[in-house]
Parts: C-alpha cells; structure tokens; sequence
C-alpha cells in the first residue's frame, strides 16, 4: 500500500517522455496467463431513463449539452466525464472474467485504465514500466447506450476505423485484452496493460470503437414548454394601406376590405448526437401563439440537415366601413402585432444502422418562431381633397 502512494506521489515530478519511453516494459511472456481467452462485453451501468430533461431547466440543460465531444463526431452521448465520487450515468462497463470483476474504463489524462470500485477511487493505469493510481480523473460514458460500442481486433499498434481515443492531441485508444482493460499506444505499437504494480505490454489485442455506418435516423415525440414567455413587439407592422375618397358634396359611406399577406416563420435547432449527412425525419406538432399564449397544434413532416426553417404564408382580410366627408379623402390601413418566442423541446432521437441494429435517446432542441396575428383595421383622420371642385352653396 505504501509502494503505491508513493508512485502516485512520484507521476507528477516525472516527464512524460522519460515514463513513456521506457523500454522496461514487461513482456507477455513472463506473466502467468489464465489457459483461457473470454471475450469481455459492453454495457453501461444505467438504462435510457425518459425524465432525465425536464422542460423547466431545458435552457441550462442544453448549454451543457452543446458541449459536444469532438473525439466523438460531435457526440453528446459517447464522452468523458469527470469523476465526483461516484459513477455517473451511462458509465461503460465491461465484465472481466479473467479477474472476476466489473471494469470500467477510466482515463488519467491520456492514458487509459479501469475503475473498479473493490480499489478504491481510482484509476488504474498503465504508465513508464508501472502501474498508477489516479484519484482525478476521467469516466467513459455512452449516455442511453445510444452510440454503437463494439471491440474490434488490432495489433504491432495498429488500430481500427473510429477507434475511442483519450485525447485529441494524442494517438492513445481504449484497448483490452483477456487480461483487462488499457491502453494502445500506435507510437509504441503495443498495446500496455495495468497488472499488480506494473506495466505489461502485448501485441495483439483490441480497441473500443464507435459505429458510423448509420442508415437513417428519426426526431419524434417533441415536447415543447408551452410556458416559454411571448415577445411582443412594440410597434405593430402596417401590412395593407389603401385610400378611400369622396368627391361627392354629401357624406358616403364606403367599406373597404382590408387584405394583407404574411409570413409565419418556423425553426427548429437541434444539437444533438445525430449524424451529419444521414436522412434524418422529423416528426411533431408546431407551436402557435395565440393570444400570447403557446398552443401545439398539426403535424409536420419533413427531412432534418441539424436546422430546418419553413415560412409560411398567411392571408388575412379585414372590413372597414368609414364615413366620408364631402371632397375629403380617407387612408385605411391594417396593423399587425408581430411576436416572437423562443420555445425549448425535448424529443427523441432513434437510430438504426446498417447492421439492423437500433438504438434511441432524447435530445434537446429550441423552437424560434415569428409570426403576425390579431389584425387590426384602422381609419387616419380624413383629409381635404386637393383642388376639389366646390360643392354647390345651398339657397337658405
């Protein structure tokens, strides 16, 4: 116990290029190995839990979320979090026979190990000829077993298409082997395994990788917080202007009907773990406000590029009967109050790649709407006709 307080007291003081570059690496064959080879699976410690965004923190909950692995493609679900303590959702395990234990894959840095709670709060790793322990450090996680996770072969430090990397600035992956879980390191072209105090290097093993190869993909069940508040413009929009006229010498009565046209835009922000490229379809209802208020109303349909946009035209038509003096004329005009509203929604991601396997989460996603309603017709005050002819002066 005291020899390994002390390695961890050591790491710090030591370069990383005296460590990695040790050639002290213990080879395979001085290990006891066990007579047999079992292939460890993956699975994560919590299942898809549908009440995890909750529409009244949508807006902090997606600032956190647009936080997006660039290791991963832009995945918001295959990333590496931060221990505090315990394990977060989400966290890959991988069930090691050899040892007779659950593992879970944890990165100091760069370099990848296991977390096992039998040892501790730590992560174990491989490092310069030894084995470490790191209180600080970092958890895979796959969110709702969302991305596909799966080991494939590698050897003499080679490693496969979208491999899971620990850093972007370095050329280190996830690998196991029948033994557990460590690193893979192409500059040494070996792959280095934690094991009682020291490092072991193999030359064939495997490495965690992601699957892209993804065929169509599905945005359903949105949600939207229909309590976001309304923002109503100040000034009203003039939609329709016309001019009504009298050069008659007695009052009439005209009723001009008022008809404008506008636009009603919709867009739909989405960041998410969704694949750039793929056919993705949208599906769900479109807020309306109404009286200053959100209602969710028809379906809509249509393919989703990570942000759509629709604009619809509306028509509107008012009647406005006006009294007209003699040789006066009168501007009508039609007022529009334009509001705008900013509406998070949760909804449902679902994937299925070529393979025929599935996979679903729930995202995030804000709703920016424009639209003009409660039309008003009004009447200026009436002005003089220019150069009118006189009307007749009556006798008394």
């Amino acid at each position: 116990m005291k020899l390994s307080v002390l390695f961890l007291l050591v790491l710090p003081a030591v370069s990383a290029a005296t460590l990695q570059g040790s050639s002290q690496h213990k080879n395979v064959s001085i290990l006891e190995l066990a007579p047999r080879d079992r292939t460890p699976y993956i699975t994560s410690n919590t299942t898809m839990v549908t009440h995890r965004f909750r529409l009244s923190s949508c807006v902090s909950r997606r600032t956190r979320q647009d936080k997006a692995s660039t290791l991963f493609d832009g995945s918001q679900n295959l990333k590496w979090v931060t221990w505090n303590g315990s394990l977060p959702d989400g966290a890959i395990s991988l069930q090691n026979n050899y040892a007779k234990r659950i593992d879970y894959i944890c990165k100091y840095k760069c370099d990848a190990g296991f977390y096992n709670p039998s040892k501790g709060s730590y992560c174990n790793f491989p490092y310069g000829d030894k084995e470490y322990g790191a209180s600080q450090f970092e958890i895979l996680v796959n969110r709702d077993h969302f991305e596909l996770l799966e080991w494939k072969d590698g050897s003499h430090g080679s490693v496969p298409r979208h491999a899971v990397k620990t850093c972007s600035h370095e050329n280190i992956y996830v690998g196991k082997n029948k033994y557990g879980l460590g690193k893979v390191h192409t500059k040494h072209k070996a792959f280095f395994l934690p094991w009682k105090g020291s490092e072991y290097y193999y030359k064939s093993y495997m490495v965690l990788t992601f699957g892209k190869d993804v065929i169509s993909e599905e945005i359903s069940d949105i949600k939207y917080d229909t309590s976001t508040r309304v923002f109503k413009y100040h000034r009203p929009d003039s939609m329709f202007t016309t001019k009504v006229i009298n050069n008659q010498c007695r009052p009439v009565v005209k009723t001009p009907t008022l008809t404008g046209r506008s636009q009603r835009v919709s867009r739909w922000d989405i960041s998410g773990s969704f694949r750039l490229g793929i056919k993705t379809t949208f599906k769900g209802g479109i807020p309306e406000i109404i009286s200053g208020g959100i209602e969710v109303s028809g379906d809509l349909s249509f393919t989703f590029s990570g942000g759509q946009t629709t604009i619809e035209e509306v028509s509107h038509s008012i009647p406005l009967q006006v009294i007209v003096p003699p040789n006066h004329s009168c501007n009508v005009r039609m007022e529009m109050q334009k509001y705008k509203a900013d509406i998070c929604f949760t909804a449902r991601l679902s994937r299925r790649y070529r393979n025929g396997k599935t996979s679903s989460t729930y995202i995030l996603g804000t709703y920016h709407g424009v639209d003009n309603r409660d039309a008003t017709a009004l009447a200026e005050r009436c002005q003089p006709v220019p150069d009118a002819k006189a009307c007749p002066v009556r006798s008394s």
